[in-house]
């Protein structure tokens, strides 16, 4: 399976002069903070902690070993799309203040391991009938309705993102396909986290997401989700993110209604699988990724959400929680989704029984993602040991 496209050298000899930028990484953030005021109509100085803590991102990023031409460009970008983004959504907020009015009631949240097929449960789920789930470019670019024209320059925007992505990083067409108009996660919309991890080896940016207070990123995240229903035909929301899974307590008290469906993998197979998928990343970013630092990461990283996350859990109300095991999602999907949706409190219909069909035939072009975790530094036993009694607990079909 190749990883990244031939392309990737080429760009990376094109894109070396914009390499000045991390030389000088408060010049170039400045500049995406005066160009993002400038297209968002709105004024950084409304969320001044959301901005310093993306400017410490682009300082972790520049100083990251490694990163090539082509990475500090992509991360560039994307702090300039989620700058933008943020000042968009207070503009809309200050404006239009009964947006924060929005009730959002009882979504549906999918957490879990990634690798764990919570991407497909959110697939299905989000698109029975009374359900809606945030399209990525809706992520990207989170507006209330402005008409056809403005959605489709949104979703051909984002489109190009895609695109662009998918042609650099050929793998994701089997790990984790793109598409503009579909559900995606909500990392795309959150600031922070291990999600910009899976791009280089920031062992100082790793310490600070650690430690800070996530209780303003979930409401934010709210706020986008009351901007994205308002105006709009109310349907329950369905979230995604296995970022999710760290930070149950900041998503409960934001979500108070909320019901969390988790997918459970077995974690010696699940961790081989995200270490492929962050291999795939860090070769768009950075010049030699560190397979064995990869595997000493992720496992590190979601063995503590996973801890975190049983913390939370007995904590809060057990109905709160609809467990899925893999096997319910890929061996006996038929079977076992009308017992998910009866749990969740929707209703399995001819409409769900077709979706389900729809998206088990989705042709995945390519060989299968293979992966192994002895290319990481790996092995079961040390992934057992990390994880504890989880896989027993709750990995069983």
């Amino acid at each position: 399976m190749r990883r990244t496209s031939l392309a990737t050298s080429a760009l990376n000899v094109l894109l070396r002069p914009a390499t000045a930028g991390m030389r000088a990484p408060d010049r170039t953030f400045d500049a995406l903070v005066t160009k993002a005021e400038r297209k968002a109509r709105s004024d950084a100085a409304e969320v001044p902690e959301f901005v310093d803590d993306l400017r410490f991102l682009l300082h972790s990023f520049a100083s990251c070993p490694g990163l090539s031409p082509m990475g500090w460009q992509s991360v560039v970008s994307d702090v300039g799309t989620r700058l933008e983004n943020r000042l968009r959504i207070a503009r809309l907020i200050r404006q239009i203040p009964e947006i924060e009015d929005e009730p959002i009631e009882n979504p549906v949240i999918i957490v879990g391991l990634p690798r764990t097929a919570t991407t497909l449960a959110h697939n299905i789920i989000a698109r029975s009938e009374g359900h809606r789930g945030p399209a990525l470019w809706e992520l990207l670019f989170t507006d209330i309705d402005r008409g056809e024209g403005a959605q489709r320059a949104h979703v051909e925007d984002a489109r190009k993102m895609a695109r662009t992505f998918m042609r650099l990083a050929p793998a994701f067409q089997v790990i984790h396909p793109l598409d503009a108009e579909k559900p995606d996660e909500c990392n795309y919309l959150l600031p922070h986290g291990s999600s910009h991890l899976a791009r280089a080896d920031m062992p100082d940016y790793n310490r600070w997401q650690r430690d800070r207070n996530y209780l303003p990123d979930y409401g934010y995240l709210k706020q986008a989700i009351q901007v994205l229903q308002h105006g709009r035909e109310r349907r329950r929301w369905v979230l995604k993110s296995p970022m999710h899974l760290g930070h149950l307590p900041e998503l409960l008290t934001v979500f108070p209604g909320a019901t969390i469906v988790w997918t459970h993998r077995d974690p010696a197979t699940a961790i081989g699988s995200v270490c492929s998928m962050v291999e795939v990343t860090q070769a768009l970013h950075v010049r030699r990724p560190d397979l064995y630092a990869i595997g000493r990461t992720w496992l590190e990283l979601l063995a503590s959400a996973v801890e975190q996350a049983q913390v939370a859990r007995a904590e809060a109300p057990a109905a709160s929680f609809v467990d899925v095991p893999y096997a319910w999602l890929t061996a006996e999907p038929h079977a076992r989704m009308p017992e998910v949706y009866e749990r969740i409190g929707a209703s399995w219909t001819d409409r769900d029984a077709g979706t389900l069909d729809a998206v088990l035939a989705r042709p995945r072009p390519g060989r299968s993602h293979k992966y192994e975790l002895s290319r990481y530094g790996l092995t079961p036993a040390a992934v057992e040991a990390a994880f504890g009694g989880y896989a027993a607990t709750y990995c069983a079909a």
